[in-house]
């Protein structure tokens, strides 16, 4: 196993490295010319032995090469190892409602909470996750799961065309991820992250959902996004392809962040928090991880992972030879002391 991105490194000895070489070759024998007269010059390039000038040359691209590949941490001899796995279930609730095509949040609200759950994803190290989906009813995309590639793969599937759905039946979507996605988890390793701008609630309300999920010993951590002032218009592409907004009696239709409810939810359950990023930039996995520091883990299924013995010693000291040899050798001709 090695880190393959240094190999690219590889290329700069023909790109660079052999042509500086040759071109050092030609740039030496025409100063020699420049300076010596022709006799002086056969009397200087017989000093001189080519064939070791090149081994020189050689040695030094050798050297070179090994430096790259110990620079890869080569490695083998693999050894099953047994490695226990702690961490926390997590259920991501995403709205993908049509507010949440506004753009008060470059790209869009959608797109950039989808971000923010990469930067998330980036940052686990055990906790099994899901992801769960809502607009006017909420649909698992995603079961819980360490096979975090999929996951990846659930999010890029997420696009506009799943969004045109009216409502934001908050309430719903937390009700599912307690009811079905936890199951039969342990109580007290569960959590829910919930980004929403929280508009156009439904009636299914999502404080009684949160509090009877918080009975289950599930922590709600609400993320809202969207300003809560002036809200923002929401787009839409009609039937020729063109952007425009949504009206509602000839008005344009703006939609806000409803803070105030999502802090309830939030609250609502025991050691809940509500991140109020609105229009702001924010790391997803850094907050998370922020709240969760201080949480319990339990422990999963054990994992098995194939631990490799290190080998880049060997292509350094193989390199530090190589460099010794090249000092070492001399690139003139052995001089026959009998001619003295």
């Amino acid at each position: 196993m090695v880190n393959d991105k240094y190999l690219m490194l590889l290329f700069i000895v023909p790109a660079v490295i052999l042509p500086v070489f040759a071109w050092a070759a030609w740039r030496r024998r025409r100063l020699l010319r420049r300076f010596a007269k022709a006799p002086m010059l056969a009397h200087l390039n017989a000093e001189i032995n080519p064939a070791r000038r090149a081994l020189k040359a050689v040695l030094a691209v050798l050297a070179f090469v090994l430096i790259v590949v110990a620079m890869t941490r080569p490695r083998w001899n693999p050894t099953p190892r047994m490695i226990p796995q702690l961490g926390r279930d997590v259920v991501i609730l995403l709205d993908v409602s049509r507010s949440m095509l506004a753009e008060d949040i470059k790209p869009n609200r959608l797109e950039r909470a989808k971000i923010a759950i990469k930067d998330l994803i980036v940052r686990l190290e055990g906790d099994r996750v899901a992801l769960v989906t809502f607009a006017g009813s909420a649909s698992v995309k995603c079961p819980l799961t360490r096979d975090y590639s999929f996951l990846r793969m659930a999010l890029d599937e997420l696009g506009p065309e799943s969004v045109f759905r009216g409502g934001t039946n908050v309430g719903d979507a937390i009700r599912k991820a307690a009811n079905e996605v936890f199951e039969n988890t342990p109580r007290d390793y569960r959590d829910i992250i919930l980004i929403t701008d929280g508009g156009d609630l439904e009636e299914s309300l999502p404080v009684e959902a949160a509090e009877a999920a918080a009975a289950e010993g599930v922590r709600i951590i609400a993320v809202g996004l969207g300003d809560p002032v002036n809200g923002a218009p929401i787009p839409v592409v009609d039937e020729n392809g063109r952007k425009r907004y949504l009206e509602h009696n000839g008005e344009t239709v703006r939609t806000k962040l409803d803070s105030e409810t999502l802090r309830k939810t939030a609250l609502a359950s025991a050691g809940g928090v509500y991140l109020p990023v609105e229009t702001g930039t924010f790391d997803l996995g850094q907050m998370y991880y922020g709240i969760a520091s201080g949480s319990g883990r339990r422990q999963l299924e054990e994992e098995v992972r194939m631990e490799y013995e290190e080998k880049f010693q060997i292509f350094l000291v193989l390199a530090f030879l190589v460099l010794a040899a090249d000092t070492v050798i001399s690139d003139a001709r052995r001089r026959n002391l009998n001619n003295y």
